[in-house]
């Protein structure tokens, strides 16, 4: 049976400010604040004044420039490299004999050292672009007229590359285009 308190009147029952078990605070110790911390600031520092429409603006204006340099041919491949060190050579070859490009591409592979961009694109040169970034997650993107029109993501690199193949029918090859130039009239 509990026992009475000196705040307990005959007849009541139990209060709350009496009993030990109760917690009601007053223990508290109260921590310093600190200032936030360098990474979370670092961050949203990053993020600071970025502007998508010119970031995007430039990434195609980039691998534009990257496709004039290198010049390729219809139906070929050109080749640049971005760093010191490069991707293996046996690779390279691989992933050309995997794309072959029909004559109404032209690619470039963007060689970045321990991974690779292919970019492919069909005439005019830039019109449509076609980017997939063979890495550790291979991904595609795609550009018509300068707008971002679709992006993928794939468990691997021979995936990657079988579906590159579909989407240069789809974006590029004369067939695509007049499908995707009938649906765009209908709109």
């Amino acid at each position: 049976m509990a026992k009475k308190g000196s705040e307990e009147k005959p007849g009541q029952g139990p209060t709350v400010t009496n009993r030990w078990w109760v917690d009601l605070g007053g223990t508290e110790k109260t921590r310093p604040k600190r200032p936030p911390g360098p990474a979370g600031s670092q961050l949203f520092q990053v993020g600071r004044d970025f502007e998508q429409e010119k970031a995007k603006e430039q990434l195609t204006d980039h691998n534009h420039r990257l496709l004039m340099a290198a010049d390729p041919p219809n139906g070929g491949w050109g080749y640049v490299r971005l760093g010191d060190s490069s991707y293996p050579e046996r690779e390279l070859e691989r992933v050309k004999k995997l794309v072959a490009l029909p004559p109404y591409a032209r690619g470039v592979i963007i060689d970045c050292g321990r991974s690779i961009r292919l970019l492919v694109t069909g005439t005019p040169v830039g019109e449509r672009l076609l980017e997939l970034a063979l890495g550790e997650a291979p991904s595609f993107d795609c550009w018509v007229r300068n707008e971002w029109v679709r992006e993928a993501l794939f468990e691997d690199a021979d995936k990657a590359l079988k579906a590159l193949q579909r989407y240069m029918r789809e974006y590029l090859s004369p067939e695509g285009i007049a499908h995707a130039e009938a649906i765009a009239a209908r709109a």
